[in-house]
């Protein structure tokens, strides 16, 4: 059989040489670290920083990932939005476990995070969403998030009506809401030369992290 590898690919790679991370200049604290990294991806990643993959697992294990976007973080955790009744929310209602990727490829570093899973209250959930943008608050009741729909135009259509009918103050859809990862474990990767990257794992034991090496 012929191979369907593309050469082309094979040869694609990058030698990182952007920067380090050693224990001797990182927080003793997972989330200050994060946020020190965090802004640093503000201040020299164009687009959205905040972007992360989103990670669950069904009742079976199957797991499924996407993209989206962090809304909030501090010593709680990680705070994102979204439909209940998505396929993601499913999943994070029946396997409250998740892990989050952040790839800030212009400071060849990404982060990844797993913990728990918690809905934040509906409090926080419509302090968010009063601030949204009025469309995107239309658009949160006109989607049956992850379901068949059937066609483009149905669903600009329905968009179109409730537009004409919800009131400039958009209510909170009750099936709309947050999420907040509490994080178990945290790990910080640099790339360097010769691709042996920087990898340090932060897990959280009690009240304090404890910070190991891993090898690349």
């Amino acid at each position: 059989m012929k191979s369907t590898v593309q050469p082309d690919l094979q040869s694609l790679r990058i030698d990182y040489a952007k920067g380090e991370l050693l224990e001797a200049d990182v927080s003793a604290d997972a989330m200050e670290q994060f946020a020190r990294w965090f802004t640093d991806a503000r201040q020299n990643r164009p687009g959205e920083p905040n972007a992360m993959t989103l990670a669950t697992a069904d009742a079976l294990g199957r797991p499924s990932a996407r993209v989206v976007l962090l809304k909030d973080f501090g010593p709680r955790g990680f705070t994102f939005f979204g439909n209940y009744d998505s396929r993601k929310g499913h999943e994070l209602s029946t396997n409250p476990q998740a892990a989050l990727v952040f790839h800030w490829a212009v400071l060849e570093r990404q982060v990844r995070i797993e913990g728990r899973i918690e809905k934040v209250t509906r409090a926080e959930s419509k302090a968010y969403y009063d601030i949204r943008p009025r469309n995107a608050r239309v658009g949160a009741h006109a989607s049956e998030q992850s379901r068949v729909v059937e066609s483009r135009e149905a669903l600009d259509k329905r968009f179109a009506e409730l537009d004409a009918t919800l009131p400039q103050d958009v209510p909170l859809p009750e099936q709309w809401g947050g999420w907040r990862l509490v994080p178990t474990s945290i790990e910080f990767w640099q790339g360097r030369p010769s691709r042996l990257h920087d990898r340090l794992l932060y897990t959280r034991v009690e009240n304090n992290w404890k910070i190991e090496r891993l090898c690349p």
